[in-house]
Parts: structure tokens; C-alpha cells; sequence
């Protein structure tokens, strides 16, 4: 028996990583999966997360995004579209970055509060930003922007009524 696997993984970029390794640890859907060799042949999505690969006896570590995961008996391949080894993150960056998207978010409605709006039961006044042209019925809206605000106001009347949407 072989004491060691291929592990190849491939990003949009190119080959990240390929060498012979003891173990690897891989989020899967499931969980996280050890994969040794002579595993059984496998199929599976990759979850976000952190891979563990253990080679001569030490562990690398592996911050990994979305992706496929083949495995057979003396090989792992892995089609991602993100794998940084973890000693090559910038923690300022990546700090950075979350704080933005975290901004973003805040800033965003969700598709259940989109929804919500929409199925209420009880009507809304029309808004403020939506106007009817008298002679066709059509209706002109402002811009996005306009729309989102019109729609918080909305969501915050839904949320403050006593009346079940």
C-alpha cells in the first residue's frame, strides 16, 4: 500500500498546488472529509473553508473557496476557485475586505425582504418615486436608488403594522 497521494489543485489561474502528500482534509458538504490514500473512489463539492494538508509530517493550510472534488485511490484533484495557502494571506487585506462586503450588506435588502414587501396583503400607497402618465396608465420609476429607499420605508411599515401580511 502507497503511503502517500497526488494532490492537484487547479484554480482559474492555474495549477496552485501538486505534489505527493500523507493526508488531506477537505470541507465538504458533508462535513470535513480526511481523504487517505487508498481511499475509496469519490465524488464531491467543496464547501468554503479550510483544507489541511499533511506532508512529511507537517500540516499546510489551505483557505479554499467553492469547488469539485475527485478522489481515487492514489490521487486528489480539486477544481476550485479559490485555494491561498495560508501563510500567503494578508491579514490587513482580508480584514479590509470583510469590512467592506460587511458595508455592502447593510446596504442591500434581501430577496426576502424584496419579497415580503411585494406579497403583502393589505395595499401600500403608491410611492413616492413612481409616477402614471394619465393618458397611457404607464408608470415611470425613478431611479434604483429611489427605489431601494422606497422599498425600506415600505419594509419598515410592514415590520411596524399590527395587521399579519
Amino acid at each position: 500500500m502507497a503511503n502517500t497521494l497526488k494532490l492537484e489543485i487547479v484554480t482559474p489561474e492555474g495549477t496552485v498546488y501538486s505534489e505527493d502528500v500523507e493526508m488531506v482534509t477537505l470541507p465538504g458538504v458533508a462535513g470535513q472529509m480526511g481523504i487517505y490514500p487508498q481511499h475509496v473512489p469519490l465524488i464531491s463539492q467543496m464547501v468554503p473553508g479550510e483544507m489541511i494538508v499533511r506532508k512529511d509530517g507537517r500540516d499546510l493550510f489551505v483557505a479554499t473557496g467553492e469547488g469539485l472534488i475527485e478522489v481515487t485511490a492514489n490521487r486528489v484533484a480539486i477544481l476550485t476557485d479559490l485555494a491561498v495557502p495560508a501563510d500567503r494571506i494578508d491579514e490587513a487585506k482580508a480584514e479590509e475586505a470583510r469590512q467592506r462586503a460587511e458595508a455592502r450588506l447593510r446596504e442591500k435588502l434581501s430577496d426576502e425582504q424584496v419579497a415580503a414587501v411585494n406579497a403583502c396583503a393589505h395595499p401600500l400607497p403608491r410611492p413616492s418615486c413612481a409616477s402614471s402618465d394619465a393618458d397611457t396608465g404607464n408608470v415611470h420609476v425613478k431611479p434604483r436608488r429611489l427605489r431601494r429607499k422606497m422599498l425600506r420605508s415600505a419594509l419598515s411599515r410592514l415590520v411596524n403594522c399590527s395587521v399579519d401580511c
